[in-house]
C-alpha cells in the first residue's frame, strides 16, 4: 500500500469535456475541495474518492457522483485507488462539460483515465504501520543517538530533557529490532 504526502493534479480531455483531477493526502481533502471550489466556480461537477486507514487499520472508502449519473464517476474513481493500492488517499475530479454527451461507458473510462494520468505523476511514499517507542539517554549520548537514528531514516515525534533526555521515536517492529541491536547499553528502550 501507498500514499501521497502533498497535493497532484493533472489535467486530462475527452471529446470536449475537461476532467482536472487532484490527488492529495486524505487529511487535506476538506481544505483542497473548499480551494477547488473557489477556484473552478463555473465547473459542473465535484466528483470524489478517498480510502484510509482507521484507527482498527480497517480501510475506510467514499465516493460521490455529485451529478453525473449514479456509478459512472465517484466508483471507477475509487476503483482506481484501490487498484493501485492507493491508502490514506483522496482524489478530487472537476469536469468541464464540453457540450458532448460521454455517455456512461465514456463517463467511466474519462472519470478513471483522469484519476489514472494524476497518479502517473504523484510521488508516493509505501505505507508502514508505525509505533512510538522511547528511548533514553544521558545527554552526552544524545548526539551519537540522534546521528543513529537520522542513519536509519526514523522519525524522532519529541524530546523531553526533564531529567535525562527521553526521545519518542516513530518506526515499524522490525525497525525497531534492528535499532535495538545498534543502540549503546547505557540507552533504555520502552
Amino acid at each position: 500500500m501507498k500514499f501521497v504526502q502533498k497535493e497532484f493534479s493533472c489535467t486530462f480531455e475527452e471529446r470536449k469535456s475537461k476532467f482536472i483531477a487532484f490527488l492529495m493526502p486524505y487529511s487535506m481533502f476538506d481544505v483542497v475541495m473548499k480551494k477547488v471550489k473557489e477556484e473552478h466556480p463555473k465547473a459542473r461537477h465535484y466528483v470524489y474518492a478517498y480510502r484510509y486507514l482507521n484507527e482498527f487499520d480497517q480501510i475506510v472508502e467514499n465516493s460521490s457522483d455529485d451529478g453525473e449519473p449514479k456509478g459512472t464517476s465517484g466508483k471507477p474513481s475509487l476503483a482506481v485507488m484501490a487498484g493501485a493500492e492507493i491508502i490514506n488517499t483522496a482524489v478530487i475530479i472537476v469536469r468541464y462539460f464540453g457540450g458532448i454527451k460521454l455517455g456512461t461507458g465514456g463517463l467511466v473510462r474519462a472519470y478513471g483515465d483522469s484519476v489514472n494520468e494524476v497518479i502517473k505523476i504523484a510521488l508516493f511514499k509505501e505505507y508502514k504501520k508505525l509505533e512510538i517507542k522511547t528511548l533514553e539517554c544521558e545527554y552526552s549520548e544524545l548526539s551519537q543517538l540522534e546521528y543513529l537514528l537520522t542513519q536509519e531514516d526514523i522519525n524522532i515525534k519529541s524530546k523531553d530533557f526533564s531529567t535525562k533526555v527521553s526521545l519518542k521515536i516513530e518506526l515499524t517492529n522490525e525497525e525497531f529490532e534492528v535499532l535495538k541491536t545498534k543502540l549503546l547499553r547505557s540507552i533504555l528502550v520502552s
